[in-house]
């Protein structure tokens, strides 16, 4: 009798234990539906933020760029020659050239002639405080990750677009 009460137990809590594995594995499968992957049609853009100069559209494609902390990734669609003033980033910026060119330079002032092209598929990465800015050859989008907050300051503050309203 007690073994017969003893196998009895044993099977309850292992039948207990693989209800319990069961809903586990629902619930994990339910998460993981969540739609995480984007074709570029999927994409929606809308005016770029105040910061940047009106003509560009941002997408924010994963995260809250201006949240205190977590990840970000945004996507900058940029008209022809479109031009972003010196500036810099207190933590790392991530940069991928989705499509067209997008040019390069470091330092306090704009300087075209000493700017690097980065055709598609280029990536880049710049540290804090590393003073640099860009423009799109051509109808560009790059995108953008890194760490929360986002915050762009610019070398000149008369550069600052949202400054000027």
């Amino acid at each position: 009798m007690k073994r017969n009460l003893c196998l009895l137990l044993v099977t309850f809590a292992a039948i207990c234990c693989i209800f319990k594995f069961s809903a586990d594995i629902a619930i994990a499968a339910s998460a993981s539906t969540e739609k995480k992957a984007f074709t570029p049609d999927q994409i929606k853009y809308g005016p770029a933020p105040p910061f940047l100069l009106p003509g560009a559209q941002l997408a924010v494609v994963e995260g809250n760029p201006l949240a205190l902390d977590g990840d970000y990734t945004v996507r900058l669609k940029m008209p022809d020659g479109y031009r972003i003033a010196p500036h810099w980033h207190p933590k790392r910026e991530n940069v991928t050239v989705i499509s067209g060119k997008f040019k390069l330079g470091m330092g306090d002032r704009f300087e075209e002639s000493s700017m690097q092209t980065f055709p598609a598929g280029s990536f880049a990465y710049l540290d804090p405080d590393m003073h640099h800015y860009a423009m799109a050859i051509g109808e560009a989008v790059v995108q953008v990750h890194g760490m929360s907050p986002l915050k762009f300051n610019y070398v000149n503050p008369n550069d600052d677009p949202s400054r000027k309203k």
